[in-house]
């Protein structure tokens, strides 16, 4: 194909070389300049430089930041949250030498600590966002063109050189670009491809070349004709494309229309034979593109309830120094007074509060890709692991998350008698006899009157399975001298070795494997005939008269073949029940059987046939073609042609087949429902289907009701269907795409207040952006936490919309799980990493986040009741080391401690999802709780140092060594107190703690009298002021617990 000697393959980077040669200058220009129009736009063949046109360079870019704004970008990101803001105010204001209140690095050691770790951690993440980049950036294509110096240029017009099996790469290649399909090796003039990234369907999808292109004798003519491609701006919408080819240097001038079947859109990959094509469409403007959405910093629930509470301490803080300053009686330079106040009861907001619960976010993080019950579990987004804990709205993908995509065909029924997967060998042995008895030849001839045999429908059934679909058999033939795979779809050996099946749906390949597992094997398949194999080993030639393919308005597909042998004329059909139900001879089981399978969760086709006579379909054919040909109305007379053969038609039978569900899809959804989340299905399947799907997850009960929201197009049809549907109770609403469209462009809050009374909802033909658009519709009118899951391309925007997003590695690739903020590998994961994980960290996290403000408040209480017992004087109370050494080595380890707490065993959370319910009303940290807290700081820093000012001696020194040692006590205690569940690491940083304490107190001598604290007198002080401190509140501990106990406690007792 390529040993032409005017052509050149010549490989080139995805990302188009020619931009490299761009000055700084114009990057700067066109990085500020404002933002494009979008343009229709004529792409001459294999003449790029005919462009006039600057189109995007071809380059797939995920990172956050550059070069340039790396520092200011994180810096933003960290100080504007007020937490930060103000310790950078705090520690900017020692520099002032009247402010100055004890040593700088006391306030610039702990900013600079958060500030390095949150600059590592950023730049790790966009490290490896650049390596995954780079890696897609720098995969090598093949390009034809005839000059060497060819190498640079433009990308828009330029040629592609596709193959199935690159010549380069050992596997199946990524389009690089949106093209339009010129030319393939296959002699159909067609080739599949896999879409798995773009629309999330694994099914094989059908393109056809551009005749004029294909039909050219060499492919070097490519070049020597003079033709171009007119194509439509950039759109959103996948399943569409409008443009023209025109060639002009023929006699008369060709022009071809082109629609989405010439196109091959970038991230598909081609999955038959080798495709040349055209590109149109680069960067930022192609389909797969377009339909992203740009990933956004995500911040947890609990971090902005800490933002507000800390914003309230700060509010407390001014009010304390003011009333300080206001005793004082405003005298001298009151205002610097009231600064410095202000600079020492900062510690009220304590900065290691950010530091604690960044490390414990890590601790989470690591916990999780840890747990043995979850393995291959990976935590991409290490600052939201409390968001887990939160969650109301689940919204899930359907093709590979809650399926595996994998159809089984699991029921024949024929009216009377009904087949499944244990009696399959009844039908195999129907189906042997019939070929042996009666070979197909000679035709059996029995009047119509006589009622058939069972074998005889069943062959007819068989048969008909068989015929009707558009599945090719696809022979893949060893690779050659070349090294190149070829298929080649008529290979007159039809080994059953080598043969895939390839169509644009997988239940039409699951019937087709059935048929082949009875005896009768689809052999080969072109435009005009196909080929079957009898158990006997005959071939049975068909010849294909016409195909009506499947829509989702019609429902149904339909085909009429010729028997070789025969002559026989007989059209098939086979399609949902809701449309074929009209169209077969009265009977009286259909409908029943099509229920019993549809609660088997089994989605099922009717197949039907019917007899013409050559008359009948010579009529049929002049009035089919002559409406295919009619300019107005089109489809609306083809349809109407096709509907007068669709009358009476013989009802064959009916076919179950079952798309297999992941591993414990079931009782995962039924747990998360009893942890009162509720469960969206958005996907970009049928609605037959995914109603389907539905009902055998279990999403929706079976003693729910299921509102199928009708189509419709404009809003008065949207206002009559909206109040159809109010006056339904508890049922699962079903809607479309395009009706979602109309109901959100007139009735959006209406309709999704109801919505969001529903048990469950499930969308589809959902294109990606809807299912973003969906997310966050949801956020903005309910305020609740919301989850995205899903494993193809096409879910990356829903995964980056929501608050969490969570990915499966599956067969449609990796994309969505390197997108996403955790990453499993199966969906029944999801059930202990919510209830177990989830729980755990924002439980955690609200008591670690808590304490450490307990432990800042309590400090701040005793230097108020100091200055004020000391003539309200600005003077710190403990300096230098002793306030480092409090929020570090003396109380850090017992404080983080708390992030191996549990309230109840992983088992318990497991077996009461109920336990979850509790977690969404966010009671663990609450405008309550945080009273709670700041009401035990100030009675004990008030008993501390009041205790302490009591019993000292003649010396000040004494007082500070009495508190400090009380307060160390008292903060130990505390910690003891707020654990639920010990955990030797947790002894360990208990003793430890106080061991550092008490090693540390022989080198403190500028602050402690070393012959003070030996003595019995010192050690009955503390003694007596830390029980002081602390036994009241163990003591309403024990009664709350005895007469006011919390959920979880009932179960662990």
């Amino acid at each position: 194909l390529l040993s032409s000697e005017e052509l050149r393959v010549a490989a080139i980077r995805r990302r188009g070389e020619y931009h490299l040669e761009k000055p700084c200058f114009l990057w700067l220009y066109f990085g500020c300049s404002k933002k494009k129009e979008l343009k229709a736009r004529t792409v001459w063949l294999g003449c790029p430089e005919k462009c006039e046109e600057k189109y995007p360079r071809n380059a797939i870019k995920n990172q956050k930041y550059n070069f340039f704004t790396f520092i200011p970008g994180v810096l933003y990101e960290q100080f504007k949250f007020f937490l930060n803001l103000y310790f950078l105010v705090v520690s900017c204001s020692q520099f002032v030498p009247a402010l100055k209140i004890g040593y700088l690095y006391t306030y610039w050691a702990p900013l600079g600590f958060v500030l390095a770790v949150t600059m590592v951690r950023e730049a790790v993440d966009e490290f490896r966002r650049y390596q995954r980049d780079k890696e897609m950036n720098s995969q090598l294509y093949s390009k034809l063109t005839i000059r060497v110096a060819d190498l640079t240029g433009h990308l828009i017009g330029m040629i592609f050189f596709l193959t199935n099996i690159n010549m380069l790469f050992p596997q199946n290649q990524r389009i690089p670009s949106d093209m339009v399909f010129l030319r393939t090796s296959e002699k159909t003039g067609s080739c599949f491809i896999r879409t798995d990234q773009l629309d999330g369907e694994t099914d094989w999808k059908l393109k056809v070349a551009v005749s004029c292109t294909q039909r050219l004798p060499a492919l070097g003519d490519l070049f020597s004709i003079s033709a171009y491609v007119y194509a439509q701006k950039p759109q959103l919408d996948i399943h569409s494309f409008e443009g023209t080819f025109t060639r002009e240097d023929s006699d008369p001038t060709v022009h071809e229309s082109l629609s989405i079947e010439n196109t091959l859109w970038a991230s598909t990959v081609v999955a038959s034979g080798t495709v040349i094509g055209v590109v149109i469409y680069t960067g930022k403007e192609t389909r797969s593109v377009m339909n992203t959405s740009n990933p956004k910093n995500k911040v947890g629930l609990l971090d902005l309830e800490l933002n507000q509470l800390t914003k309230a301490l700060f509010l407390a803080l001014v009010a304390l120094s003011i009333v300080m300053v206001t005793l004082q009686g405003f005298v001298g330079p009151w205002y610097r007074n009231l600064f410095r106040f202000l600079l020492l009861f900062s510690y009220i907001i304590p900065i290691s509060l950010r530091v604690n619960l960044d490390m414990g976010k890590a601790a989470y993080g690591w916990m999780i890709m840890k747990d043995d019950n979850i393995p291959g579990t990976v935590v991409r987004t290490s600052t939201i692991p409390e968001e887990l804990g939160r969650l109301v709205y689940l919204l899930t993908d359907k093709t590979g998350t809650l399926t595996q995509n994998e159809m089984i065909f699991k029921r024949l029924h024929l009216g009377t008698v009904s087949y499944g997967t244990d009696t399959m060998d009844e039908i195999q042995n129907h189906i042997v006899n019939s070929y042996s008895q009666h070979p197909p030849s000679e035709k059996q001839s029995s009047a119509p009157k006589v009622r058939k045999t069972v074998s005889s429908r069943i062959h007819e059934a068989v048969k008909a399975i068989a015929l009707c679909h558009n599945v090719t058999p696809v022979y893949e033939s060893h690779a050659g001298v070349t090294g190149e795979t070829e298929y080649a779809e008529v290979d007159q050996n039809f080994s059953d070795e080598n043969r895939t099946y390839q169509a644009s749906s997988p239940d039409e390949v699951a019937l087709v494997q059935w048929t082949e597992s009875v005896g009768l094997t689809l052999v080969n398949r072109d435009l005009t005939s196909m080929q079957l194999k009898s158990p006997g080993g005959q071939i049975l030639t068909y010849y294909i008269l016409q195909v009506f393919p499947f829509t989702s308005e019609s429902k149904r597909m339909g085909i009429i073949v010729r028997d070789e042998s025969t002559g026989e004329i007989t059209f098939y059909m086979k399609g949902a029940d809701v449309a074929m139900s009209t169209i077969v001879q009265y009977n009286d089981w259909l409908e029943e059987e099509c229920g019993n399978m549809a609660r088997e969760g089994l989605r099922t086709l009717v197949v039907a046939k019917k007899s013409l006579t050559e008359e009948q379909y010579q009529d049929f054919e002049n009035r089919y073609n002559q409406a295919k040909l009619s300019i107005h109305d089109r489809a609306l007379k083809v349809a109407a042609v096709v509907e007068s053969l669709e009358r009476e038609m013989e009802l064959l039978c009916l076919t179950g087949v079952e798309d297999q569900l992941q591993a414990d899809v079931r009782p995962t959804l039924e747990m998360l429902r009893n942890a009162g989340i509720k469960i969206w299905m958005l996907t970009g399947d049928k609605l037959e289907t995914a109603t389907c799907i539905a009902k055998s997850s279990h999403l929706v009960s079976r003693t729910q009701d299921i509102h199928i929201f009708r189509p419709v197009i404009s809003r008065g049809e949207a206002h009559l269907e909206l109040n159809a549907f109010r006056r339904k109770h508890d049922c699962a609403l079903v809607i479309s795409g395009d009706s979602l469209e109309v109901c959100l462009k007139y009735y959006e809050h209406e309709f999704v207040e109801l919505a969001c009374q529903c048990p469950a909802v499930v969308c589809c033909r959902c294109s990606p952006t809807q299912k973003a658009h969906i997310v966050k519709l949801l956020q903005h009118h309910t305020g609740k936490r919301t989850c995205a899951i899903g494993d193809g391309g096409n879910d990356v925007s829903m995964i980056q919309a929501a608050d969490c997003g969570i990915g499966i590695e599956g067969k449609e690739g990796k994309q969505a799980s390197l997108a996403a903020d955790f990453s499993i590998t199966q969906f029944k994961h999801i059930g202990r990493l919510l209830m177990v994980h989830g729980r755990n960290s924002y439980k955690r996290s609200a008591a670690l986040g808590q304490f450490v403000m307990h432990r800042g408040l309590i400090i701040s209480t005793m230097q108020a009741v100091f200055s004020s017992v000391f003539y309200f004087a600005s003077i710190p109370l403990y300096q230098g080391f002793l306030m480092v050494g409090y929020a570090t080595i003396y109380t850090m380890f017992p404080v983080f401690s708390l992030v191996l707490d549990q309230d109840v065993k992983p088992e318990m959370a497991l077996l009461y999802p109920e336990l979850y319910k509790d977690l969404t009303k966010g009671r663990s940290l609450s405008f309550k709780t945080f009273l709670i807290w700041v009401l035990i700081s100030i009675y004990q820093g008030g008993i501390l140092m009041y205790g302490a000012l009591l019993l000292f001696e003649s010396e000040f020194v004494h007082v500070v060594a009495i508190s400090f040692t009380a307060l160390i006590l008292t903060e130990l205690l505390m910690v003891a107190l707020t654990i639920r569940t010990w955990h030797w690491l947790m002894v360990v940083a208990e003793f430890f703690s106080l061991g550092c304490y008490v090693a540390s107190l022989a080198f403190l001598n500028e602050y402690f009298d070393v012959a003070f604290i030996t003595t019995v007198t010192f050690l009955w002080k503390v003694s007596a002021i830390t029980v002081v401190s602390c036994l009241p509140l163990y003591i309403l501990k024990y009664l709350k617990r005895k007469f006011s106990p919390p959920s979880y406690s009932k179960l662990t007792s």
